[in-house]
């Protein structure tokens, strides 16, 4: 598909009422994810046991009656705000066109395109949870560490993506610090803004402190040669576990994922589209 083809069917979906209920119901959908989240990482830190992550959530919402077809509505809702980013990255709105405008137009699609995999990949794993998988995140990070390892150039692959992620880690916190979300948000004033803005500023934090632990859990398998090492966030919060004051730090994470879940479920309503 030709440059100028595919930017007119970008426009041309996007300008669908229906497509845009569905992207929005995704943030909602996100949201709720984040939500189940923070609340399993708080059962974590009050010493229960459970999956602190993406994959943990979904299952638990599979225990719950009629799980399945919460999960089936997700994915599709996920899967919808995916297609949305994915056609913001191609469209690359309201950007100059010299040449910093250029790099500036690509550093946004690499950000669209890059949120439009992560939410058709939450969208895979909410449809295989749903169809009766049982996937373990920490698992699967460890197996395909090991696997990098085990090959010529693995570990530099490896370290590379525990970098990136490091990073992507190190940009949540500096949005949630520099608010940079309202510029893709018509936030109102009075309590109601005040009350989402504060919520975007300790949600995108605690998102980018979990990210950041990630990365660094990455790197020092890449390091150390140790596949162990590695894991999601759940593996993130057994490392602050260790730590001193590791309860209390897992228990302002967990709150910290709720915060951005229900903002999340606010920018549904409040994010430009």
């Amino acid at each position: 598909m030709s440059a100028p083809t595919a930017k007119a069917a970008a426009r041309e979906a996007e300008a669908s009422p229906v497509f845009e209920v569905f992207a929005r119901a995704g943030y909602v959908a996100n949201g709720l994810v984040h939500i189940l989240l923070g609340i399993i990482v708080l059962v974590v830190a009050f010493g229960g046991e459970a999956e602190g992550d993406q994959a943990g959530a979904f299952k638990a919402m599979a225990a719950a009656p009629l799980g399945f077809v919460l999960l089936w509505l997700i994915a599709i809702a996920l899967w919808a705000l995916g297609l949305w980013h994915a056609a913001e990255g191609i469209l690359a709105r309201d950007l100059s066109g010299d040449t910093k405008g250029a790099a500036r137009k690509w550093g946004r699609r690499s950000a669209e395109w890059g949120q439009a995999v992560v939410f058709m990949a939450l969208g895979l794993i909410a449809a295989a949870v749903a169809l009766g998988a049982r996937p373990d995140a920490e698992e699967t990070a460890e197996e395909a560490s090991r696997g990098l390892i085990d090959i010529w150039g693995g570990l530099i692959v490896l370290f590379l993506i525990g970098l990136g992620i490091g990073i992507g880690g190190v940009s949540f916190v500096a949005m949630g610090l520099l608010r940079s979300f309202h510029k893709r948000m018509d936030i109102p004033d009075g309590g109601v803004g005040r009350t989402v803005a504060v919520m975007g500023v300790v949600g995108f934090i605690a998102k980018g402190v979990a990210l950041g632990i990630v990365g660094a859990l990455l790197i020092v398998a890449a390091v150390s040669t140790d596949a162990d090492t590695a894991g999601g966030i759940d593996g993130a919060v057994d490392a602050l576990l260790t730590l001193a004051l590791g309860p209390l730090l897992v228990g302002v994470v967990g709150m910290g994922f709720i915060a951005y879940g229900l903002f999340t479920v606010a920018r549904a309503r409040y994010a430009r589209m």
